[in-house]
């Protein structure tokens, strides 16, 4: 019998065992599923954990819940790949063979890739939330908080859902102002890019956001170091940001698996064909979500529109047929900007964010790149479609893999 294995349960992982169970022929085929950890994350739930949305219990599940029964999981740690072996070596020692390999492990912050950022500052007046554990720490923190420089800083891109840091500093000017804290605050958004977001069109608009709120934006910084003692970031090219509370995107990397078997990037992501998903290197190991090199956002909804072409294509892989250069880069983000109000973006490799409605032309009923009360409740309306519906692979009516023009204005 052969096996497909993913390396992996989490929503690039997970949804990829509902496709390939409803898909494949099992009784010819093994489905192994490898994840060292016993839960599963909505992770996009972590930004609004700070902010008391949200608690550790509404994003996280048992990962076996999630994984349809036919397929064999395996609770245990890979510690090496060798692909031209098409074989895995366990933490255990024991060997593992494959006939498809798919990469589905996501990406991980690494805060001590900038210096200081780990310090004797970190989980003090240094966090993150792209962890439960950063969020739910930082939830603490912005409970006693009483005024100061709060500054939210991105190290480096790629990050995993650009748009996350531009919501929590939009969130954290409306949660501040709600409990009268905000005109004791001072909101900073640094960050690498030379505005507030990757695509010119919504950089623009969210931008002038940041600057109808009272945000400072501190563009094109390049960070160095943190003095977590003077609580001071400095750059490469000797800007100061002096911060009391520090909410920081650290540097995102690839799991460090590829690195040991040779197979990634200088940041341990695997390079793979932007529109087929096949690893270049490899013509039986496909990479799905945050695993990849690839030019697209880092974010579910890309993953979600990955599994359905990287499905087909596996399928076409067992048959001997060319692979279809099906995938666009599709990306549909919504953004919270506080007040109960949020943003929605539709765009991918090619086509810039437009305006217009989406899913359907005119009726919507959601509008693109403005900002409306339905859009905010679109996003956490995901949080049920997540959970219920996206990564038990179910088919959502009117959301397309690829990017369509219905509604949109070029």
């Amino acid at each position: 019998m052969k096996r497909i294995v993913i390396l992996g349960a989490g929503t690039g992982g997970t949804m990829m065992a509902n496709h390939l169970v409803k898909k494949l022929n099992i009784k010819d085929w093994t489905i192994t599923v490898i994840d060292q950890e016993k839960k599963h994350y909505y992770q996009a739930g972590f930004l609004f954990i700070p902010f008391g949305i949200y608690t550790a219990k509404n994003v996280t599940k048992k990962i076996a819940d999630y994984l349809p029964g036919n397929i064999e999981l395996m609770n245990i740690r890979v510690d090496l790949i060798k692909p031209e072996e098409n074989k895995l070596i366990l933490s255990d020692g024991k060997e593992l063979n494959y006939d498809i390999l798919i990469a589905a492990t996501g990406c991980r912050i690494a805060p001590s890739e900038v210096e200081g950022m780990d310090g004797e500052g970190w989980m003090k007046d240094i966090f993150d939330f792209y962890t439960v554990e950063g969020s739910t720490a930082l939830a603490k923190k912005l409970d006693s908080w009483e005024g100061g420089n709060l500054v939210v800083h991105i190290s480096e891109m790629p990050i995993k859902c650009p748009v996350a840091p531009l919501e929590f500093v939009f969130l954290v000017d409306w949660y501040l102002s709600k409990r009268g804290k905000r005109k004791t605050t001072k909101i900073s958004y640094v960050t690498p890019l030379s505005g507030a977001f990757t695509k010119q069109r919504t950089s623009e608009i969210l931008g002038h956001l940041l600057v109808d709120k009272n945000i400072e934006i501190v563009p094109d910084f390049a960070i160095e170091k943190i003095d977590p003692a003077e609580k001071v970031l400095y750059s490469y090219d000797d800007k100061k940001v002096p911060y009391d509370l520090l909410v920081t995107v650290p540097t995102n990397v690839g799991d460090e698996l590829y690195e040991k078997s040779g197979m990634g990037d200088e940041l341990n992501f695997i390079p793979t064909e932007k529109h087929t998903l096949k690893a270049k290197d490899y013509d039986n190991i496909f990479v799905i979500g945050d695993a990849s090199d690839l030019p697209a956002s880092k974010a579910g909804s890309v993953a979600h529109a990955q599994a359905e072409v990287l499905t087909e294509n596996i399928l076409r892989h067992i048959a001997g047929k060319e692979l279809l250069p099906d995938f666009d880069g599709h990306a549909l983000c919504f953004i919270e900007s506080g007040y109960g109000k949020g943003f929605l973006i539709d765009f991918n490799y090619d086509v810039e964010p437009v305006q217009g409605t989406f899913p359907l032309p005119v009726i919507g009923p959601f509008s693109l790149l403005k900002e409306t009360r339905l859009n905010h409740l679109g996003k956490l309306v995901f949080q049920w479609l997540y959970w219920n519906i996206i990564i038990k692979g179910i088919k959502i009516p009117l959301m397309d893999a690829k990017m369509t023009l219905r509604g949109k204005k070029l």
